[in-house]
């Protein structure tokens, strides 16, 4: 089974609140919630990956040394198996902008269960909780 690495970040805004956008509905997985992120590409390490997409997607700049790993979620779906690392991120240059005209929410993080996500995001929400309360 091909192996897809994906790199996401827990965006956490001053109040403790978690960004969280919603997948466009003619994509895959469309309409559900989830945590900014994407494909790391061959060439890329996680943490690369995450900065480009992050520019890409909210047209924010991130340093390398704001990303701290927090957790991993890995889920097999029926045609690839998917690792994705999270990554705490509480210092940015810029403002978040919905660049690919996704909605946007910034979520506490005991309320991230109330939005339904992909099988792959939503066991990252009890690591949140914990490190966030």
């Amino acid at each position: 089974m091909k192996l897809l690495l994906v790199a996401a970040a827990a965006l956490i805004d001053p109040d403790c609140r978690v960004l969280i956008a919603q997948r466009p509905q003619d994509k895959p997985l469309g309409g559900l919630w989830e945590f900014p992120g994407g494909k790391v590409e061959w060439n890329e390490r996680p943490e690369e990956a995450l900065i480009r997409e992050l520019h890409e997607e909210l047209g924010i700049i991130v340093e390398e040394a704001c990303l701290a790993p927090l957790t991993f979620a890995r889920f097999a779906y029926p045609d690839f198996h998917l690792l994705m690392p999270l990554y705490i991120c509480r210092r940015w240059k810029g403002f978040v902008v919905a660049r690919e005209n996704q909605a946007l929410k910034w979520v506490f993080p005991k309320d991230l269960r109330a939005y339904p996500m992909p099988p792959a995001d939503a066991p990252l929400i009890p690591a949140l909780i914990d490190l966030l309360g």
